[in-house]
């Protein structure tokens, strides 16, 4: 389906291209003071939201072709004032914020098949930089702020009855810088192409071959392809990381693109590139906890949850977001760690949590057991910036002598946990022999044999299903190959080895 859409699109492309495009790339400048600052204060809560920075080899490689790309984009000291971080998470992604940080996660790396793809994917958030693209966004959201259209995320105040006032919308987005920034990285589809155009540009200035850009576009629109066919609605993205138009739509583009702009032909060198990824983890990191279907399992702590039909998950480094997908009414937020023996003063931290650090209501906690565990909730009643009655309820749970974990949800006023009672009741311990076998997923590179065949190799995929649409997708393959060449190197995901350290999300 999607070989075919882009082939139809590139046919359009060349009855309606009368004329080579040109692209216009902006003169020289310099990052302000003030978006070196805004970047700066954001940058460890986006990390977080993608799991944290993912350190190794292949996050020097990210740093060293980002480096290359930002010298050809006419920003003054780029070597200085850029910052190129992957980051450890299993959705593919990559994005910029003001002050020149721009982030790719390991699962889009993982994607690749040459220097080349990746050069474009950050040169195209370089891109971003490049256009004063969020300059542009800021001041539609600074006009916004200004007539309150943004209240409904900010955080308010606690009551004068003690109860919990004007809390978020969506837990974990704290405070209207938090939510200044979602609105500025989520770009328009005219400023996507045009960061896709200097993208091309700034990467063939560097030597990198322009065409890769449709390869890792391709990739990646195959990949969403795939996710929704695997995942469906259990796992979520937040909203303002799914800025970028559907990638099919820009595969033809950016392959007419990069030809218009010349066409340089670089040797892709895919092999080099293909060996950094190895032992490389694909997927969830088992030491911030896996998803599975609708099941949240973390080794290191060996406890697990489930979500309810209609919700969906995000795994943050320190915290799992629970969010509706379909028929839900709540959102919840999971964190825990060590703690003193004292369940109530969990709840407290819960409620100062909602309260952006101010304090929390007195409580009255209930003592209760979840599948063997001590328990304690309490709920209070809140409200968000526009009025709207809201419950706000924290339960802390523990799971052994020194670590326990954390439960905040809001439902409507009057529903308590509401639909999100199972989450809470489904809080179980995991065995030794059940977090011991959850193992992580790393990548492999292999040559390919004289009677190796895409089904011999997708049987080496470790996966109990499409191993065959996994393989392909990985290594960007056309639906539809069966055989390969001899002597290619390929890539594999295989089971990865070794315990899973002691860890905790941090509350």
């Amino acid at each position: 389906m999607i070989a075919r859409m882009v082939k139809a699109a590139a046919a359009l492309l060349l009855l309606t291209a009368a004329t080579p495009p040109q692209v216009a790339l902006p003169g020289p400048q310099a990052i302000s003071e003030s978006d070196k600052a805004a970047g700066a204060k954001a940058d460890p809560e986006l990390s977080a939201e993608f799991g944290g920075v993912y350190d190794g080899p292949q996050a020097a490689l990210v740093r060293q072709v980002g480096a290359k790309v930002a010298a050809q984009s006419g920003i003054a000291r780029a070597e200085r004032d850029f910052s190129f971080k992957l980051l450890n998470s299993a959705v593919p992604n990559a994005f910029a914020i003001p002050g020149g940080y721009v982030y790719a996660t390991r699962a889009l790396l993982a994607l690749m098949n040459d220097e080349a793809e990746l050069a474009f994917v950050l040169g195209h958030e370089t891109g971003h930089i490049t256009g004063r693209h969020s300059e542009k966004r800021q001041k539609v959201v600074q006009r916004d702020v200004l007539l309150g259209t943004l209240g409904q995320t900010v955080l308010g105040a606690i009551l004068g009855n003690g109860a919990v006032g004007q809390i978020g919308g969506q837990l974990g987005q704290a405070g209207i810088q938090r939510l200044v920034v979602g609105d500025v990285m989520h770009h328009s589809r005219s400023e996507e192409f045009e960061a896709d155009d200097f993208g091309i540009a700034h990467m063939e200035r560097a030597g990198y071959d322009g065409t890769a850009s449709s390869d890792i576009l391709g990739s990646l629109a195959a990949q969403a392809a795939l996710d929704a066919k695997v995942t469906g609605t259990a796992r979520t993205t937040p909203s303002w990381a799914m800025s970028h138009p559907e990638p099919a739509a820009r595969v033809a583009r950016s392959l007419e693109r990069a030809r218009a702009l010349g066409g340089f032909r670089a040797p892709r060198k895919g092999d080099a590139f293909l060996l950094s990824l190895k032992g490389m983890i694909f997927g969830d990191d088992p030491e911030q906890g896996v998803i599975e279907e609708r099941t949240f399992k973390y080794p290191p702590g060996r406890i697990q949850f489930t979500a309810p039909a209609g919700y969906g998950m995000a795994n943050r480094s320190d915290a799992v977001i629970v969010s509706a997908t379909g028929g839900g009414t709540g959102n919840a937020r999971f964190a825990g760690g060590r703690y003193d023996g004292n369940l109530p003063a969990m709840l407290d931290r819960v409620f100062a949590s909602l309260n952006s650090g101010k304090g929390g209501p007195a409580i009255t906690p209930t003592r209760f057991t979840v599948n063997g565990l001590e328990a304690v909730m309490a709920t209070a009643a809140a409200s968000d910036s526009s009025g709207k009655p809201l419950d706000a309820t924290a339960v802390a749970v523990a799971a052994t002598p020194t670590m326990a974990y954390t439960f905040a949800v809001l439902q409507p006023r009057g529903r308590g946990l509401g639909d999100l009672a199972p989450l809470v009741n489904s809080v179980r311990r995991m065995s030794e022999a059940e977090a011991a076998a959850i193992r992580p997923r790393v990548i492999d590179v292999v040559t390919v044999g004289r009677r190796d065949t895409v089904a011999t190799m997708a049987a080496r995929m470790a996966y109990p299903d499409l191993q065959t649409e996994r393989f392909l997708v990985l290594n960007g393959l056309p639906a539809g190959t069966t055989r390969l060449a001899a002597g290619r190197k390929v890539k594999l995901v295989v089971w990865g080895s070794g315990p899973v350290p002691s860890a905790a999300k941090t509350p």
